[in-house]
């Protein structure tokens, strides 16, 4: 169990923070129906945040995890120049090939009357990308307080600068319009403010990191370039189809729906921010992955390695089931929220969150297990099933979204998601046997539906707030008692291990 202790130790480092800043990032997007009284007026910016994602993927063209694969085999420092160099290199022209494309991508994602957003995006774009290989040799060379401060900073003046241009400025401006800060004011940026903050988060982090960037030795080593290509280029692949698979219902919401354009920009906005609450799972999955990737490929031919691996599986699967009770049970919280708020209209389509978030929980159990091709060099496959994944999210988007809504991308996701999950155990198990505590993952995901499904059935015939609420403690409680019955053992172990 040491091992697990040694995960759970890196998780605090990395994963904390990580947690930290994303939540603090959540918790803007989740303020802005407090700034924006129509959800439509948010749909540029879900459409910017939609693209965002695909563009990260082709910059970085899976350096980050070749990074991790290679630093055993390779100098480290050999390996980071070359790397850095190579990436710096390829962000340049991308960013000039986007920067000459720009007036058909504003076209074509329909942001003709925000064409600042495209140039504040190529911005964010560059720096974040340039930032990459820094980043990750912070945690291959297990510095998570330098992690931490930057990434906490970046995330700090983005939300400053949302909340003094978004929320302080024009209210201050409204009782007293003779300030010079009316400028800000006149120049309609509104909801603009929440990219230009992340742009600013972006070149701080940049500046912050200048001291990762002056190890770089510009001595460039094609040979090892090659080498870490052929092994990174399925990443593109997967990384790609992974982004439709995320982001493609938000991409293409707009366009496949069938209503008038003032309508599909309301329910994009809609949607949006239900697809926000649903991936608040997601700040526990990528705050595991940033302490699990480099442990993973440190973990490699050691005594039990796939041992390790399935205890890690277990436990993550366990926080994710408690992260998917609290979204799905206090629901109702959230619906009273918005409608305290005098937002009613936010509240539309919630009952689809917790499809949404078990179909995160799917793709974090697939994040853990496709340890397998990158560990034994056999990306090609997880390539394969991304496409599948694809194309299950943009064939099932096409025909649901029309007449289901925002159910039929809900439904998407959930189905692409558990698709790659079973897959990719099964092709794992072949070429990677872990044993994997599959029985007792099964049970735990069946009691929390059954959990979800018996509040859900109380709440019908008593639709009352407190019994909501109430409830909602009770069947966390009796699921923290049915973890602790079931794994007594294994947390003696840990703890027995701890002390």
């Amino acid at each position: 169990m040491s091992e697990i202790k040694k995960l759970a130790s890196q998780t605090i480092w990395y994963g904390v923070p990580t947690i930290a800043s994303r939540f603090l990032g959540y918790l803007m997007n989740l303020s802005l129906p407090l700034f924006f009284a129509q959800p439509a007026t948010t749909a540029d910016l879900t459409q910017i945040y939609a693209i965002i994602p695909f563009l990260n993927v082709l910059f970085t063209y899976g350096l980050e995890t070749a990074y991790f694969r290679f630093i055993k085999e390779e100098d480290p420092d050999k390996l980071y120049s070359t790397l850095s160099i190579s990436l710096l290199g390829s962000t340049l022209l991308f960013t000039t090939i986007l920067w000459l494309c720009k007036e058909p991508l504003m076209h074509w994602a329909n942001l003709e009357a925000q064409p600042a957003f495209i140039n504040w995006m190529i911005g964010i774009l560059f720096f974040d990308t340039i930032s990459t290989l820094a980043f990750a040799r912070l945690r291959q060379e297990n510095r998570p307080r330098k992690y931490a401060a930057v990434r906490l900073s970046s995330v700090l003046i983005n939300f400053i600068t949302v909340l003094v241009f978004i929320g302080w400025i024009p209210q201050y401006v409204q009782s007293n319009p003779a300030s010079a800060l009316r400028f800000f004011t006149e120049q309609n940026i509104g909801i603009g403010y929440y990219l230009i903050g992340n742009l600013a988060g972006s070149i701080l982090t940049f500046i912050l990191l200048f001291s990762e960037f002056k190890k770089i030795k510009w001595n460039f080593h094609i040979d090892v370039l090659k080498k870490i290509l052929h092994y990174s280029y399925p990443l593109i692949i997967v990384g790609m189809g992974g982004m439709v698979n995320d982001m493609l219902s938000r991409l293409i919401y707009q366009h496949v729906v069938d209503l008038p354009v003032e309508e599909a920009k309301h329910e994009l906005g809609i949607f949006g921010n239900i697809y926000r609450l649903a991936v608040l799972i997601t700040i526990m999955i990528q705050a595991f992955r940033m302490a699990a990737e480099p442990f993973f490929f440190k973990q490699k031919g050691e005594e039990n390695a796939q041992k390790t691996y399935a205890r890690v599986m277990k436990f993550f699967v366990i926080a994710c089931s408690f992260m998917l009770l609290f979204i799905s049970l206090f629901i109702e919280v959230f619906d009273w929220f918005f409608i305290a708020i005098d937002k009613p209209l936010w509240t539309q389509g919630l009952q689809i969150v917790p499809l949404l978030a078990l179909g995160n929980i799917f793709l974090g159990i697939y994040y853990n297990l496709s340890i397998w091709y990158k560990l034994t060099d056999r990306n090609n496959y997880g390539a394969l099933i991304t496409v599948g994944g694809a194309v299950i999210t943009i064939a099932l988007n096409i025909l649901l979204i029309p007449s289901l809504h925002y159910l039929g991308a809900a439904i998407a996701t959930f189905s692409c998601y558990l698709f790659m999950m079973l897959v990719s155990y099964q092709l794992g198990q072949k070429y990677y046997p872990v044993p994997y505590a599959t029985k007792k993952i099964i049970a735990y995901l069946v009691v929390v539906l059954l959990m979800y499904g018996i509040q859900k059935t109380l709440l019908y015939f008593i639709p009352q707030l407190w019994l909501g609420i109430f409830s909602g403690f009770i069947f966390i409680g009796l699921f923290g008692w049915l973890v602790f019955w079931a794994e007594e053992k294994e947390f003696k172990k840990l703890l027995k291990k701890t002390s």
